[in-house]
C-alpha cells in the first residue's frame, strides 16, 4: 500500500508542480483604473469593522445593494432570453444578418443597463463612505490576504 501511495505521488507530483509553475508564469491581467476607484459591496462588507462603518452607512449600503440586486435579476432574465434567441439564430446553417443584428439591438441595451446599474451601485457605496474610510479600504484591498 505504501508503495502504491509513493508511486501515485511520484506520478502526480510533476503534474501538480508543472501546472503550478504554468499558473505562476501567466501574465497578470492589467489593472482596472476605473474599478480601482470604486469599492464593491463585498469588500465593504468584509472590512466594515476595520473601516468603522456606522449603522446608518450599513443600512444605506444594504438598501442600495438590495435595490440593485432586484434590478440585476430582472435584467439578467431579460438578457438570458434575448441571448437564447441569438443563439438559436446563430445555430442555423445560414444566419440572417438582418435578424442577427436586430437581435443584437435587443441585447446591447440590456447589457448597457446592467453596467449602468453596477456603476450606480458602486458610486452610491463610495459616496456613503468618508474619505478616511475610502483610504483605509484602498489600503486593505492592496494588502495580500495573508497579511491581514
Amino acid at each position: 500500500m505504501k508503495r502504491m501511495v509513493s508511486l501515485l505521488f511520484v506520478l502526480c507530483a510533476p503534474v501538480f508542480f508543472s501546472s503550478h509553475a504554468v499558473r505562476a508564469q501567466q501574465p497578470q491581467p492589467p489593472p482596472d483604473p476605473l474599478g480601482e476607484q470604486f469599492f464593491p459591496p463585498d469588500l465593504v462588507m468584509q472590512y466594515q469593522q476595520a473601516i468603522g462603518l456606522n449603522e446608518e452607512q450599513k443600512n444605506s449600503i444594504k438598501a442600495e445593494v438590495q435595490k440593485a440586486q432586484a434590478r440585476f435579476t430582472e435584467l439578467q432574465w431579460q438578457l438570458q432570453s434575448e441571448v437564447e434567441t441569438m443563439l438559436s439564430l446563430a445555430k442555423e446553417p445560414r444566419v440572417s444578418e438582418q435578424q442577427a443584428l436586430a437581435q443584437l439591438d435587443k441585447i446591447l441595451p440590456l447589457e448597457r443597463e446592467i453596467k449602468r446599474t453596477q456603476i450606480a451601485l458602486v458610486a452610491r457605496i463610495k459616496n456613503s463612505l468618508t474619505p478616511e474610510q475610502q483610504a483605509r479600504l484602498r489600503e486593505l484591498r492592496s494588502k495580500p490576504r495573508a497579511q491581514e
